[in-house]
């Protein structure tokens, strides 16, 4: 992957692949629900396992019923190309 910053009309256009995903301050940002903390959990290890594999390092807050996540290429001040493939690999997941 290229890890370039992607402009606002490639960015439109990944958002619309994907499933729920929201920009802000240069960060692609969902927020998911469960049914307790032990789901959250579970699926915040899976995530983990998806972004390690990738060599990514999403921002993850999570909690009894819902999980943040906040992804950005950090070495490239924003969101590439990189993250909206993580971002499609966790819609799988759910």
């Amino acid at each position: 992957m290229e890890r370039k910053i992607l402009d606002a009309e490639q960015l439109t256009t990944a958002l619309k692949s994907l499933g729920g995903w929201t920009t802000e301050d240069k960060f692609l940002k969902k927020q998911l629900k469960f049914e307790n903390f032990a789901d959250a959990l579970s699926f915040v290890n899976q995530v983990g396992a998806l972004a390690e594999a990738a060599d990514h390092h999403p921002d993850i807050t999570f909690g009894w019923g819902y999980v943040d996540i906040a992804l950005t290429t950090h070495d490239r001040g924003g969101v590439t190309d990189l993250d909206i493939d993580l971002a499609a690999k966790i819609d799988r997941l759910v």
